[in-house]
């Protein structure tokens, strides 16, 4: 008998840097676990991966701002007789206006899909792996998280420090933890927010399908932290010299 192949988990993964993932895991041969809100999408989707590339392609919708609709998905990562050997917490989302702009129910929202969502959902598969002696995850973090940049900025600033505690917690065990730093990206996470490729110069928009491959040829190398580019490698190296009364001056630098 062959042995089963692996199973990779996206969430976010009808659109975006988590399209990118699904599609490249598969290429590399993953059966695939698909989430994000939209069934009908989600579905296009996984036929197309069973189509493309002769994988299993299992769809998950669920909103993980809703706790019952999330806990899904941790049954899902935490099932022993159907394991999943990578995580990749993905799915989020942006809120253009300042903090005082928006309501509290919003940012709220968003702070449910940036951390208490990878929080949970990492809670259960490093538990599952870590029992199995083997495994993985993949937090999309941002540049951001770099920079004085608001709620949003914040929540990616605990994607790192949590990222790098589990990787150093975890590695003993056989599990690789992995947090994948981006700039401005071409998807569709920015129109979303009605932000436009004006905002920023072409040299700081990355190919999602280069990013991402980077960010997978990191994650073999078990790096903490993964930043596709050199330009961005610079601007991170920069950041982080940067007194934050500095970076605020400059508030035109993208989220993700």
């Amino acid at each position: 008998m062959s042995a089963p192949r692996s199973t990779a988990l996206v969430t976010g993964a009808t659109a975006g840097i988590g399209h990118a993932f699904a599609r490249q895991l598969a290429a590399r041969g993953h059966d695939l676990v698909l989430v994000a809100r939209d069934a009908e999408r989600l579905e296009q989707v996984a036929e197309e991966l069973r189509t493309t590339y002769g994988v299993q392609a299992e769809v998950l919708p669920a909103d993980l701002v809703d706790r019952q609709q999330l806990g899904r998905v941790e049954e899902r990562l935490a099932d022993e007789a159907r394991p999943v050997d990578l995580l990749v917490n993905n799915a989020g989302f942006g809120l253009k206006k300042r903090f005082l702009d928006n309501s509290a129910d919003d940012e709220t929202a968003m702070l449910e899909v940036l951390v208490t969502a990878p929080l949970r959902l990492s809670h259960a598969a490093l538990g599952a792996q870590a029992r199995r002696g083997h495994g993985g995850v993949i937090n999309v973090g941002s540049v951001a998280s770099l920079l004085p940049r608001g709620t949003y900025s914040a929540a990616k600033a605990w994607i790192n420090a949590f990222t790098e505690w589990a990787h150093h917690e975890y590695e003993p065990q056989g599990v690789a933890v992995m947090a994948l730093l981006p700039g401005f990206t071409k998807t569709e996470f920015h129109e979303r927010m009605g932000v436009s490729r004006g905002s920023a110069p072409d040299w700081m928009w990355l190919d999602v399908d280069d990013l991402v491959r980077e960010a997978l040829a990191d994650y073999d190398k078990g790096k903490v932290f993964s930043v596709p580019s050199v330009q961005y490698k610079v601007i991170v190296a920069g950041a982080r010299a940067v007194p934050t009364r500095v970076l605020q001056r400059f508030q035109s630098l993208g989220r993700r």
